[in-house]
């Protein structure tokens, strides 16, 4: 059955299982949001995580969704229009890092991460702004990569999230007239999976050191998602606790 609220406001996440799409997740059901968000795997984590909202008297709805895929992503925009009516807001965090020197990148890896992280990104506006209301916020999730070089092995990395930094500008540009702002944060290291097993390294690296928690990140999400950001489009947020400084 269809759970459409015409008060409450609803969100998708594209990539919001674990890290930072996890942590915008809970704040946005915080903050009043109806969640839908995506997972590639891990069901039980994911039914975990909506439980979690849902026993605390939120709304959320998990959707099995790889952003591989163009056909996914309409049908995930599809079901949590479903459940809970035209969105307001989109986070557009699924990504993929590989990590590899330019002589050893293989055509496959540079094609999933072109494919996953700018050909996904845009695909994934292009889907949820046709179903979103005017007035509401695009937010999608780059790296601090984007203006600091991270080290040897990830240009390919550093070039996609360049690219997202680059789109915002052209997207907010084509949907000022609907009054929808776009804008991309750029986390810097992070306590997520990604970073498993190097959080001393980053932490020591750090003018502040420590990395980030997805709390953090999630807090600069719910600002860009809430009313009092709707002067602010085409812009690219770094995060980073000092690291491009």
């Amino acid at each position: 059955m269809t759970e459409v609220s015409t008060t409450q406001k609803t969100a998708l996440v594209f990539g919001g299982a674990r890290g930072i799409g996890a942590a915008a997740v809970k704040r946005l059901a915080a903050d009043g949001f109806a969640v839908a968000f995506t997972y590639v795997s891990r069901p039980d984590k994911a039914n975990e995580l909506a439980s979690e909202i849902e026993a605390a008297g939120g709304k959320a709805l998990a959707i099995q969704a790889d952003s591989a895929h163009a056909d996914a992503i309409r049908s995930a925009v599809g079901s949590a229009v479903s459940k809970f009516g035209k969105l307001d807001t989109v986070v557009v965090n699924a990504g993929i890092f590989k990590m590899a020197s330019v002589e050893e990148v293989s055509v496959e890896d540079l094609d999933l991460m072109l494919n996953i992280n700018v050909r996904a990104v845009f695909l994934s506006v292009q889907a949820a702004v046709a179903q979103m209301k005017d007035g509401g916020h695009v937010i999608t999730i780059g790296s601090n990569v984007a203006i600091r070089t991270a080290g040897p092995g990830a240009s390919v990395y550093q070039f996609t999230k360049a690219a997202v930094a680059a789109m915002v500008k052209g997207l907010a540009k084509d949907l000022a007239p609907r009054k929808i702002t776009v804008n991309n944060v750029q986390p810097g290291p992070t306590n997520t999976d990604i970073n498993a097993g190097a959080i001393e390294m980053l932490s020591d690296m750090s003018p502040m050191k420590r990395v980030a928690d997805p709390k953090e990140i999630a807090g600069l999400i719910s600002y860009l998602a809430s009313d009092e950001s709707s002067y602010m489009t085409g812009a690219s947020l770094t995060i980073d606790g000092g690291f491009a400084l």
